[in-house]
């Protein structure tokens, strides 16, 4: 089984990036990062252009956390994901069969991640598995 981690390089990301690890630590299970590359448009070499860079970006914010779990002994990899954050850690968590989908939170009101489609609170209404939240210290 295997834990995923939206990730993002934001706070809400770093303080979720922690208790993932603790969490693939302490039931022995691998680490998946992922992270939703979608670009605003999706026709024309303009969208392909904003993929290619987005992505690049994904490379680069999961570098850093590959580095900092994998330095914890957690075994960890990386998937780029051409959706947007919410639909790829639901695709990755059904394609692995995750044991529980890890994302961190922008420290939104309910109402606001609810008015603006949060990632966490997409998640916690279409997940067919557990959603751990982490709040931003």
């Amino acid at each position: 089984m295997t834990v995923l981690l939206g990730y993002d390089e934001s706070p809400g990301a770093d303080a979720a990036l922690e208790v993932a690890i603790q969490v693939a630590t302490r039931f022995g299970e691998d680490l998946v990062l992922v992270y939703g590359a979608a670009p605003p448009g999706r026709m024309g070499e303009e969208a392909r252009t904003h993929l290619e860079a987005l992505l690049e970006m994904g490379r680069s914010a999961t570098a850093h956390a590959l580095e900092r779990a994998r330095a914890s002994g957690v075994e960890t990899s990386v998937r780029l994901v051409d959706a947007k954050p919410a639909e790829a850690l639901l695709q990755v968590g059904a394609e692995l069969d995750a044991s529980v989908i890890v994302v961190g939170t922008a420290g939104d009101s309910p109402f606001r991640g609810a008015l603006l489609g949060s990632t966490p609170h997409k998640l916690l209404h279409l997940a067919d598995r557990p959603v751990l939240c982490v709040p931003v210290p």
